[in-house]
């Protein structure tokens, strides 16, 4: 069989050129990259399309065809609701070595930018438990979000996920989807299922790490993974059981809306029905259809930023604390939010120098900011600002942040 190349267009010119007779575990890899690759049942490579440092980086996984063809199809169908996934972006087939032997069939990702494994987030030594903890809250939420779309993911875990920071959070992207498949809806057995498969998952991953001596002392992996399943039937339970309300409050229905919103998701129907029997005279509220990133997609129709939800969420904040101070009458909102990103934001991300560029997302950094601003402020005794704050951050915290994972070389050194 020839070789044969399914997938997106614009990047089939970048994939061809890989040295596809070659077995993957004989490709060289960048140690840099290498270390962004987590634990896999399949032979994985993190590759580069080019020889340019900066050129788009890929996940190469080999498995069999029938695997591989059905994966990039889920992923593309993920990509297309704009899930928290990986994006697919070629299967090739056809394979053979010099020797005309024939070799695995491959499935190419893109690799998600400022991501890492979870081993690599909890190795390093100023990991706490508040870190697994928000992990595990990344996680239950990104099942939510996977089962509100009706996909049942038959193999959450750990090892199947990439975090990336989020504000004082992380955010979790589905990197795996072999074993997933579609439903119309998904059943309470169905969901069930799944979570019965990521609390044993990671658990054992969990435990995987203590025994090695990485995990946070004292740390319980089993109550770590028991705290996913909660944080998910507490989440599932706010968006998708009724709320009664009592109809003299004015404001009842309202909260129930922000709460959603809080959470990060937009309500995009709902019914609100006065009950009877039992309940009569009370307002129901019920949540019908809800989606995620509401910060997210409010940000980027404001100013146009790309950004993790609760990122945009601080952001949001800082703008409507921004706009709070102009004076009255206030400016339309786009003019508010020009002058918040001209004055405010652009000014703050630009204070991050060339040779440390890239080590943290400029939205992360604006967040850590003011973070670092309200600590410098505390121990000063009176607000010490924005660009003060950054500075100092620039010179403490960021030579020390490797969120790409990516070495970045300062003052001649490798950091």
């Amino acid at each position: 069989m020839a070789l044969r190349i399914t997938g997106l267009g614009e990047e089939i010119a970048a994939v061809t050129g890989l040295p596809w007779n070659i077995p993957l575990e004989e490709w060289p890899e960048d140690p840099m990259l290498a270390e962004k690759r987590g634990i896999s049942r399949h032979i994985v490579r993190l590759v580069r399309s080019t020889d340019d440092p900066d050129s788009e980086v890929y996940a190469v996984k080999e498995t069999v065809s029938e695997f591989a063809n059905r994966e990039y199809k889920i992923l593309r169908e993920l990509t297309q609701l704009n899930s928290p996934s990986v994006q697919s972006i070629a299967v090739i087939e056809g394979r053979t070595d010099r020797n005309g032997e024939e070799l695995p069939c491959a499935l190419v990702t893109r690799f998600l930018p400022y991501s890492l494994p979870y081993r690599v987030v909890l190795s390093d030594k100023n990991v706490t438990a508040e870190d697994v903890t928000l992990m595990a809250s990344a996680l239950a939420l990104l099942l939510v979000r996977m089962h509100l779309l009706g996909f049942w993911w038959g193999d959450c875990s750990l090892s199947n996920t990439l975090f990336r920071r989020d504000a004082e959070g992380y955010a979790a992207y589905l990197v795996d989807a072999e074993t997933g498949e579609f439903q119309k809806t998904l059943t309470a057995g169905q969901r069930e299922h799944d979570l019965e498969i990521a609390h044993f998952n990671v658990a054992a991953e969990l435990e995987d790490l203590q025994l090695s001596g990485v995990l946070y002392p004292g740390m319980d992996p089993i109550r770590a993974s028991t705290a996913l399943i909660k944080r998910y039937h507490r989440l599932w339970s706010a968006l998708k059981d009724r709320q009664v309300l009592d109809p003299t409050d004015r404001h009842a229905v309202e909260r129930a809306m922000r709460q959603l919103h809080d959470l990060g998701f937009a309500v995009e129907e709902v019914s609100v029905s006065m009950e009877e029997g039992e309940n009569a005279g009370k307002l129901v509220f019920q949540p019908k259809l809800v989606a995620a990133g509401y910060h997210k997609n409010r940000l980027r129709e404001l100013m146009g930023l790309d950004t993790e939800e609760l990122q945009a969420k601080r952001l949001l904040a800082s703008f409507d604390r921004f706009r709070g101070r102009e004076k009255s009458p206030k400016p339309p909102m786009s003019d508010s939010a020009m002058r918040w990103l001209n004055e405010v934001f652009h000014p703050t991300v630009n204070l991050i120098p060339p040779e440390l560029e890239g080590r943290i997302e400029r939205a992360q950094f604006f967040h850590e900011a003011l973070e670092h601003r309200w600590y410098l402020s505390e121990r000063a005794g009176h607000d010490v600002g924005l660009e003060f704050a950054a500075k100092s951050f620039v010179a403490e915290v960021l030579p020390y942040r490797r969120d790409s994972g990516v070495d970045v070389r300062v003052d001649g050194v490798m950091q």
